[in-house]
């Protein structure tokens, strides 16, 4: 479960218990009103401090391809994981059409800066029991090029 969302549950029930045992004699769209009010403060404030760098990131951006990931692994850990280099702006792990698990790799979009550290660190690095590899991702027209 995440953070944020324990964070809101928690507040919920202490707010409810509140009104409960203190009798007040609050409306319930009231109720709902503040409780939506400060449900958004503390999702806002407890928000990662990275998520916020990497929305407000404008510079270049790379496209890393990982492979030999576990798959069980999610986008969460492995955005966690490239954030240590610089602002990730997505992470899109692979799934298989048919079935919908994952094939075992996937691509994270992250500053240039941070992405050349990433791959020369992350490159062979083991994650999870697994030997990541990470390479430049190469879009779909340079491979067309190299296979003319």
């Amino acid at each position: 479960m995440q953070k944020s969302l324990l964070i809101v549950l928690l507040v919920a029930v202490f707010g409810a218990l509140a009104i409960y045992f203190l009798n007040l004699q609050v409306p319930s769209y009231l109720s709902f009103a503040v409780g939506a009010i400060i449900a958004a403060i503390i999702n806002f404030v407890s928000a990662p401090q990275n998520a916020i760098a990497a929305a407000a990131y404008k510079g270049p951006i790379m496209t890393l391809y990982v492979g030999n990931l576990p798959y069980r692994v999610n986008e969460a850990e492995v955005k966690t994981l490239f954030e240590q280099y610089g602002p990730v702006s997505s992470v899109r792990l692979v799934r298989d059409r048919k079935t919908g698990r994952r094939k075992g790799f996937g691509f994270v979009e992250i500053a240039e800066k941070g992405g050349q550290q990433a791959l020369t660190k992350l490159n062979d690095f083991i994650f999870q029991e697994r030997t990541l590899k990470v390479r430049e991702a190469k879009s779909q027209d340079t491979e067309r090029e190299d296979a003319e």
